[in-house]
């Protein structure tokens, strides 16, 4: 098992044809993941790394009805209406990978989808990867068979660069991952910690889990609560870095 993401996951791109949804085509596509479709409005008939591309949503899912899953990587303006569009189409994972989303935007799509039963992770995520298995996002990069190994360890992390910082410690001591998860470290995100804590719970290959936090926000201290009042059963390493916050 994995939690998120696996060898079942079928992707859609929306921002395929943009410099960074392109290139986490790309990557996913190097990496084994299926993707199946990508959305630009007006750019439909083009193909990207061999997928091809869709004006919307509902179009991509009509020709591709197995899609489950979606990666946001548009402008930040337009994160929220690209959002909304594939939780109402009823995709049930979202990675936002867009950065400097404005907070009400994001309070917004969190809304949506919890209403609408969606999972939405970040904005500003680096994206989930389980090791052997499937990646989303540019989680990784060119460099990810060196720092992503499969193991029993789940990692989350607010920061996109501890995230492959973290897997790299423990793939050298020994210690693979079974998933990675940048959940970004907004005010505002559709996945935090205890989201994340309560799927590794029921996982069988995570046998621990290392979370790293940034200062500002209480997203951490909802995870200690949720440790100690839910006797989570599997050992927590905790990180928080930082003095301060702007």
């Amino acid at each position: 098992m994995a939690i998120l993401i696996d060898k079942k996951t079928r992707v859609l791109v929306q921002g395929i044809t943009g410099k960074e949804g392109a290139r986490a085509c790309g990557e996913m596509i190097s990496y084994g993941t299926k993707v199946v479709a990508g959305v630009t409005p007006g750019k439909k008939g083009q193909k990207v790394s061999g997928v091809p591309v869709y004006d919307t949503v509902r179009e991509a899912l009509k020709r591709h009805p197995e899609i489950n899953t979606s990666l946001i990587s548009v402008p930040a303006f337009a994160v929220q209406d690209a959002a909304t569009e594939a939780i109402f189409a009823g995709i049930k994972l979202i990675n936002i990978l867009a950065e400097h989303v404005p907070t009400r935007d994001s309070a917004e799509i969190v809304r949506w989808a919890r209403m609408k039963g969606s999972m939405v992770v970040g904005p500003a995520s680096v994206g989930i990867i389980s090791p052997g298995k499937a990646k989303i996002g540019s989680i990784g990069s060119s460099v990810i068979s060196r720092v992503f190994t499969k193991g029993p360890i789940g990692v989350v992390s607010k920061s996109g660069g501890m995230t492959a910082e973290i897997a790299v410690t423990l793939t050298k001591a020994k210690l693979g991952q079974s998933t990675v998860i940048g959940i970004g470290g907004d005010q505002i995100i559709g996945f935090d910690f205890v989201d994340a804590l309560k799927l590794f719970a029921d996982d069988p290959e995570t046998k621990a889990v290392v979370l790293f936090g940034e200062v500002g926000g209480t997203y951490e201290e909802q995870a200690a609560d949720f440790i100690i009042r839910e006797k989570f059963k599997k050992p927590v390493v905790a990180i928080i870095a930082g003095k301060f916050t702007e």
